[in-house]
């Protein structure tokens, strides 16, 4: 099939890239051209899982054949006149304060649309001077009735529309795209949606839901913060384990990943950092809004956006304590990871970050350092508190200096070579 995409950001890009590895004819389109000729400056995991530089390495640098299957262009009515699909992927950004970095606000929005609704009016000008019907899928993330309320009324009778929305990780995107759950399809125009599903044929196995355009507006989301309820359970554990004799969080949770008729998966229930990147927090804070616009009767997702940053301020506290015995007064303090998730550069969103800013707020000074976001290793103190803030695998081959101080919310640091040090493995209370 001939197919267009419509914004080439860190989904995009690599989204357009595997559909043209899959044989179909893209063209590429966003509205920064720079776009055409830049890589992603992100870690993106190959089809093995293993992370590789880029999404390009491995399906466009070194695959002759999506080079040949992908173009790029400045011209939008030239990607809408020679594609069979236009699949939209525009930016539906969040205030940065919502991208949970930072402190809750008393306030809350919703997501910013502006984007999504200027491009499917230029799509519709476009289509209303062609006169020529085209299947166009959006696949941004929105809140329910987003589309009924503000894309309907600017979009072309042209127009063959499905919602499509994507379950994809950063820096998993090519796997996620290529090896899906399932399909998600918000049904509006019947023909758009076997249409759809025909194109999906050559490129997965997996399953297909169709359901209503708001209940596919609505799935999207809850998919989001149902990940981030389950960190919530997982870290709550974990706090009580950091408390209670003989106890390992861990071990409770490998207890309950055995119930696999009633608890669902395993997946997000290990105990560690709260959730990040582009989409949990922020779809958390906007269901919030969302909420109190409807006067739910309780704000569960501020419930969650709450239990996050109190358990966030819990490690903050567990530096501090160390810090403020007279042993450890002038030990340095460094955290070791700003990235949301592990081997990905992408701090969008990380509790990272929100532990410095919790840290800044106490009046601590601190060293924030992270392989694969900045260039160089700061030297490390022989003295010094250090708190594993992303779980990088690289950490674990880190020999830290003796008598420091290491915070692991993963426990997965082992004493080892690491000589003389003290290792508190939250969660764990069989600490070294």
């Amino acid at each position: 099939m001939k197919v267009s995409f419509i914004g080439l950001g860190k989904l995009g890009l690599p989204v357009a890239i595997s559909i043209a590895y899959k044989g179909h004819q893209v063209i590429g389109y966003d509205i920064n051209p720079n776009r055409f000729t830049t890589t992603l400056d992100t870690v993106e995991a190959g089809l093995d899982g293993n992370p590789i530089k880029s999404s390009y390495q491995e399906l466009f640098e070194n695959n002759s054949d999506t080079k040949k299957n992908i173009t790029f262009t400045d011209d939008l009515e030239k990607a809408i006149s020679s594609s069979d699909i236009i699949f939209v992927a525009v930016q539906t950004p969040h205030n940065p304060k919502y991208e949970g970095t930072i402190r809750l606000s008393s306030d809350r929005v919703d997501f910013d649309y502006t984007y999504l609704i200027d491009c499917i009016k230029n799509i519709s000008v476009i289509l209303d001077k062609l006169k020529v019907k085209k299947t166009v899928i959006v696949i941004s993330t929105v809140l329910p009735t987003t589309i009924r309320n503000y894309i309907f009324p600017v979009m072309s009778e042209y127009i063959n529309f499905c919602y499509n929305p994507y379950f994809i990780a950063m820096g998993t995107v090519i796997r996620d795209f290529l090896n899906p759950e399932f399909i998600l399809l918000g049904c509006v125009s019947e023909e758009a949606t076997e249409h759809l599903i025909d194109f999906y044929k050559t490129i997965t196995n997996s399953p297909v839901y169709r359901t209503t355009l708001e209940n596919a507006e609505m799935i999207k989301v809850s998919y989001n913060t149902f990940i981030g309820t389950k960190i919530c359970l997982a870290n709550n554990i974990m706090e009580l384990c950091d408390k209670l004799p003989n106890t390992n969080c861990d071990e409770v949770m490998n207890g309950l990943f055995m119930a696999t008729d009633r608890l669902i998966s395993k997946n997000y229930l290990t105990g560690g950092m709260g959730d990040g990147g582009g989409c949990h927090p922020r779809d958390n804070i906007a269901l919030s809004w969302l909420s109190k616009k409807l006067d739910v009767s309780y704000d569960f997702f501020d419930s969650i956006m709450n239990c996050r940053e109190k358990q966030t301020e819990y490690l903050a506290n567990l530096i501090v304590n160390y810090h403020n015995k007279y042993k450890y007064k002038d030990y340095d303090i460094y955290l070791f990871g700003k990235a949301f998730k592990s081997n990905t550069g992408i701090s969008t969103g990380s509790p990272a970050i929100l532990l410095g800013n919790i840290l800044k707020e106490k009046g601590i000074k601190f060293v924030h350092y992270d392989p694969y976001v900045d260039d160089n290793q700061p030297p490390l103190s022989n003295k010094a508190i250090y708190c594993l803030s992303t779980k990088h695998t690289c950490f674990q081959d880190y020999v830290f200096p003796n008598d420091s101080i290491v915070i692991d919310p993963f426990r997965y640091i082992k004493k080892g070579n690491n000589g003389e040090i003290e290792i508190h493995s939250v969660g764990s209370n069989n600490n070294d």
